[in-house]
């Protein structure tokens, strides 16, 4: 590793993040889009962008630890690259969510697919990531609290998938195995926010040192709202 200032290193392994997040969101649209269209070539193109993101995902993770043992950072700089890798590990789960996605897509017929809104849930899934990859550029502390707020109307969306399909099950003549991958992407669309969540929690801690993730009590509202 060159003699660079630490920060032009620091710099240059956040730009890398970021272009991973771009990949990681454009391919979690796709898979959408592919399942709503019964698109397998795009379905084939997800899986080996999916190859990419994994490699990339590696890569990143190499050079952040190269770049400890070399650098030995401290305080504010340490706490960067941990963050780095961390959030490095939720985009490629996030990869690995549009993977099983369309994994899904030979169980569900579009009109049934129509029945959900998961292009809405989706977007703002998406919109939670991109917001806590742009919190974590700019060091916003109140953006991540944000993002975190958003996750209550994603488990609210969960939440109501989860009824509507436990009612359907009710029906002697429903597709079992349709309904079970319908309630499958909306986790899926639902795991993809609670990393935009973590994300924004790492986001905390770089800024403030706290570490925040372990208050989040999301999980327990959704069970509440379940029994409600």
């Amino acid at each position: 590793m060159s003699e660079r200032p630490v920060h032009e290193h620091i710099r240059e392994l956040s730009e890398v993040l970021v272009q991973l997040s771009e990949k990681v969101l454009q391919n979690f649209d796709d898979a959408l889009a592919a399942v709503k269209n019964q698109d397998e070539e795009g379905a084939r193109r997800i899986r080996h962008a999916d190859l990419e993101i994994d490699l990339a995902e590696v890569g990143l993770e190499e050079r952040c630890l190269a770049f400890l043992a070399l650098q030995q950072p401290v305080a504010r700089d340490l706490r960067t690259i941990v963050t780095i890798m961390k959030i490095n590990d939720d985009l490629e789960r996030i990869g690995d969510l549009a993977v099983h996605i369309i994994e899904r897509m030979p169980e569900i017929k579009p009109d049934m697919l129509q029945m959900f809104d998961f292009e809405r849930m989706g977007h703002l899934a998406a919109d939670m990531t991109r917001k806590s990859i742009e919190a974590f550029i700019s060091k916003d502390r109140f953006l991540a609290d944000k993002v975190c707020s958003l996750d209550e109307e994603i488990d609210a969306i969960h939440s109501s998938v989860f009824k509507r399909v436990a009612h359907l099950m009710k029906d002697p003549d429903s597709d079992v195995d349709q309904l079970i991958s319908l309630l499958s992407i909306s986790r899926y669309i639902e795991r993809m926010a609670d990393h935009a969540t973590r994300i924004a929690h790492e986001v905390t801690y770089l800024v403030t040192g706290e570490i925040v993730r372990h208050n989040d009590v999301s999980y327990e509202k959704l069970v509440q709202s379940l029994k409600d």
